[in-house]
């Protein structure tokens, strides 16, 4: 079966969810809650759970090739939908996180079943906060740090919440035996 085959049979779900949920994470994170938090706070986390649960099943190689699709997807519809500065943040931050969170997720696929997505959730949550920001918003009258800080604290708070559905989920999704 070719790569092109596999990924349309198997990744197609894992890739659309990945692609909404950063489009939409790209417009709302324009909408500011308060000094402190963005509705992309709200939305963005959920992309770390996507990733956790395609390594899971499928390994590192194939969440990887989730992330660049829904890279290059999300970043193209980003551009029309929430602005080129945005979309470029975005994408840089997305990109570099997605694929930590997939590094460490794998490295530390060993430990209990709720350390796993925690760790590499909390981790890759960190990059991606810290770059979006800064290249989102830096030089702009928007209080970048404060929104950052807030928007990294619900990140902790969500991938918390997340390990609920990652457990409810694991039961349909048998771990893949992984090659890297």
């Amino acid at each position: 079966m070719t790569n092109t085959s596999t990924f349309i049979r198997e990744l197609w779900l894992p890739t659309l969810a990945m692609i909404v949920i950063v489009v939409v994470s790209n417009i709302v994170v324009q909408i500011p809650i308060n000094d402190w938090l963005t509705w992309g706070a709200l939305t963005y986390p959920i992309s770390f759970l996507v990733t956790d649960l395609t390594n899971r099943r499928y390994g590192p190689a194939k969440a990887r090739m989730v992330v660049y699709v829904g890279f290059a997807l999300a970043v193209i519809l980003s551009i029309e939908f929430a602005g080129a500065r945005i979309a470029v943040a975005s994408g840089t931050a997305f990109l570099l996180a997605q694929l930590f969170d997939v590094y460490i997720f794998n490295r530390l696929r060993g430990l209990a079943w709720w350390q796993t997505p925690l760790i590499s959730s909390v981790l890759a949550s960190a990059l991606d906060t810290a770059l979006f920001f800064s290249i989102a918003f830096y030089a702009t009258p928007v209080p970048w740090v404060t929104l950052g800080l807030g928007d990294y604290g619900v990140k902790l708070v969500l991938a918390l919440s997340m390990l609920v559905p990652f457990r409810a989920l694991m039961h349909y999704i048998s771990p893949a035996e992984v090659k890297n």
